[in-house]
């Protein structure tokens, strides 16, 4: 490797509570605060509004460890000299009928760091594991329009199905779409 090719990250996921660790909780919240504050990632409806501190999305990332369990829902986390770079969450959807499909939430990467490929390295990951080890056979997300956000899951395989126009409000005056995207797997 020379001097100008990046690192690529460390995946690891993590399937039980117990496996998130107070550490790796707490560099989760840090990130996701740095991602809010610079304008991406949702902020949680029981969180003040920014500018956050990790402190702020404590209870939120407890709230993701929580749902973890080996069929129904992963965190994975991109780590690059033992931080943590990036993460997001897969879970399987709880209706029966829709068991075959799983959704993709707080994607993020640190602010620092992207254009990395950390972001790609955590989309490859999360197709292989959903469909190779939950057994998912169609991934979900939303995003906000707006950023630019669904050019980067159009060119990891992911298609825009629709649209809630005007659903998300930033600001007063500042109306975004909603936009709802797909990948089969």
């Amino acid at each position: 490797m020379t001097a100008c090719e990046p690192t690529a990250p460390a995946l690891t996921q993590f399937a039980r509570p117990s496996e998130v660790s107070g550490a790796l909780r707490r560099e989760l919240a840090g990130c996701w605060a740095t991602v809010v504050n610079a304008g991406g990632a949702v902020i949680p409806a029981d969180c003040p509004l920014p500018p956050l501190v990790p402190a702020d999305l404590a209870a939120a990332v407890d709230q993701v460890a929580e749902v973890l369990a080996p069929e129904h829902g992963r965190l994975l986390v991109a780590t690059l000299d033992g931080s943590v770079a990036g993460w997001l969450l897969v879970r399987r959807e709880g209706h029966p009928l829709e068991a075959h499909c799983g959704v993709v939430n707080h994607v993020q990467t640190q602010v620092r760091l992207r254009n990395r490929g950390i972001g790609t390295a955590l989309m490859r990951e999360v197709h292989r594991v959903a469909r190779e080890e939950m057994g998912l056979e169609r991934l979900k997300l939303s995003v906000r329009a707006g950023l630019g956000i669904e050019d980067f899951y159009r060119r990891a395989g992911w298609a825009e199905v629709g649209r809630w126009p005007g659903a998300l409000r930033l600001a007063p005056g500042d109306d975004r779409d909603e936009i709802l995207m797909c990948r089969a797997l």
